[in-house]
Formats: structure tokens, sequence, C-alpha cells
């Protein structure tokens, strides 16, 4: 099958009887162009299905108009709203989004960060795995956003966060507000920035509220983490677990239940993002909900405004989500 012949601007110009530089000039500079002239040539382009190559857009700008996002997990529902917010800011600015799968790993995000740089006009990090020099680097080398992630030495790469501060005191006066005296934290991978922030907030609310906060790991932040860390909690003792997000709080609901664990009867477990499908386990897991989509969308927006030298750190609100999966404790498994 023969492959269809794209509309040129030099098919638009013989159809228009005009000259090629005046096509040019009425899509790209309208104001050096007739009115009437230019009003015919865009619905002669219209007519043919012209639509502007983007290359030749980027050679003559020096921009492509295109922007990346990159997330450690493209499996992972929780990066579906920061995906979706960021498209949608992108496609409202005459943006295109490209996304790409660092798979948990900093190696591939730099990677990535040196391939797709001198192809798009900025990148959105979501939980980059990378170090600070890391992130550093390539700030200095690409218009850089991030999510859920800061770069105090870097005043120029901006960052949209979630307010975990506020976010763990919901957990911990929820969980004592049950009559837990104690509570273990399954966390993640160490070089989770997110996963410190959210220890270092327990840490901090359960010291105020009298609440004794250990921390267990790491585990993969997958649905396939969740025996070892539901199987460490029980070991120790624990009746108030904390995940380090729904994927592996909804692996320790199942090991739990596989191993005939009452919830929330013996153990309450809690879960952070509100992941899509975080009501629909069973039990239907309690959670701190971070608005992602707005972190995407802000975060592109944030490229897209002139760079200013200032740090620029957003703090996106979160709320606690309680459902069925935190309860009083109820007597001893033992």
């Amino acid at each position: 099958m023969a492959v269809p012949k794209r509309v040129t601007i030099s098919d638009v110009a013989d159809a228009a009887g005009v000259a090629t530089s005046t096509v040019s000039r009425a899509l790209s500079t309208p104001g050096r162009v007739n009115a009437t002239t230019r009003e015919h040539i865009l619905e002669v382009a219209a007519r043919l299905g012209y639509v502007p190559n983007p290359s030749a857009r980027a050679m003559s700008s020096g921009r492509t108009h295109t922007y990346a996002l990159l997330v450690p997990d493209i499996t992972n529902p929780y990066f579906a709203g920061a995906i979706k917010g960021a498209e949608r800011a992108a496609a409202a600015a005459g943006k295109t989004l490209v996304l790409g799968d660092t798979q948990e790993s900093a190696a591939k995000e730099g990677e990535l960060i040196a391939r797709l740089g001198p192809a798009v006009d900025g990148i959105v990090v979501a939980a980059a795995r990378g170090t600070d020099d890391d992130l550093a680097a390539a700030g200095a080398r690409n218009r850089l956003a991030l999510i859920n992630r800061t770069l105090p030495a870097v005043p120029s790469v901006p960052s949209v966060v979630a307010d975990y501060d506020a976010g763990t005191r919901q957990i911990v006066d929820h969980l004592v507000s049950l009559g837990h005296e104690s509570l273990v934290f399954l966390g993640g991978p160490h070089e989770s920035w997110s996963g410190a922030r959210r220890w270092a907030g327990l840490q901090a609310a359960s010291s105020a509220a009298g609440v004794r906060a250990r921390r267990l790991g790491p585990y993969l932040p997958t649905l396939q983490g969740g025996p070892a860390a539901a199987d460490a909690a029980l070991a120790a003792g624990a009746h108030a677990v904390v995940c380090h997000n729904d994927m592996l709080a909804i692996g320790v609901l199942r090991r739990l239940a596989a191993r005939g664990v009452d919830v929330p009867g013996e153990v309450s477990v809690v879960g952070f993002d509100d992941m899509f499908g975080a009501d629909f386990c069973q039990p239907a897991l309690t959670t701190l909900a971070e608005r992602t989509e707005d972190a995407g969308a802000c975060a592109i927006e944030l490229l897209l405004r002139p760079p200013s030298g200032a740090l620029a750190a957003v703090v996106v609100p979160t709320q606690l989500r309680v459902r069925e999966s935190t309860g009083p404790r109820r007597g001893s498994r033992r």
C-alpha cells in the first residue's frame, strides 16, 4: 500500500497562487500578511489538510514544542494522575508530551534524560531516583522540573511536592483516635525522596502524639513486595502498619488475608497515594490522597514559564481517605 503523501507548504502555496514565503508568513507572523490573503491561505491549507512540520518549526525557532515526563514505573496507577495532568497542561499550551519509564532505576533515568534532552524543550521527572548531583548536572543541561522531589542546591529547578507534614499528622491522629499506641512503617526504596519525607513526617507526628514508630524495610513498592513486608510486620507484633505506597499496602492486605489475619480487627493498614483501585480492594484501603493530576499539570506549567533562577517549590495539599482497612484495635493475635 502506498504511503500517503504529506501536504507541504509548497503545495499550499501552489494551490493558493502565492509564494511559499507568503504562506510561511501567513502561518507564523500573520501581522505581516494582508488579512484577505491570509484568510485565503488558511482556507486552502485547511482544505488540503496541511499540518505544520514540527521539525521545520524547531529548526527555525530553536524549540521543539515537546516536553517529556519520566516516571519510575509506568504500570503503577499512582502515576496515571500525573500523566493525565501533564498531558492536559501540555495540550492546553499547544505542546506535545512524550512519556518515559525509568524502571525504578537511577541509571535508566539518567540515560533517558541524556537521550531526550536535545529533543525536547523541558523534562519533568516524577519521583526521581537519581542523586542530587545527578539531577543538578541534568538541570544544568536541560530545563527540568521535579514532582515529589526538591533540589535546593539548584534554584533554577522548580518542584511540585505533596504536603507530607500535614498528611502524616492526619495518619497518626487517625490511628491514635482508634486506640493505637504504636505503628510500623513499611518503607520503600532507600533512594526514594518521598519515602524519606513520609517517614520523617510519621516520626515527628508520632513523637508529638506519644506514639511509638518503627521502620522496617526497604521493600519493593509493588504488590510483589507485600508478602515480605506483611510477614515482617507480623513478626514485629504490629497492630497498625503504614505502607510506603498503595501498591505495597494492597500487597500487604493480600498476604494478611492469606494468613487469616483480620483487617482491621487485628491489624490496621494505611497506604499513601490514593491510587486508582485503592477503594476496590478488600477491605477498601485507608490512604493519604495526593493531588497527582494537579501536580502533573503544575510541573508542565512551571516549565512553560520563562526561567527565573529562583527556586519555585509548589506544595500540593493532601487528605486522608478513611476506609475499611483501619479500625479500633481489638485484642491480640497471639
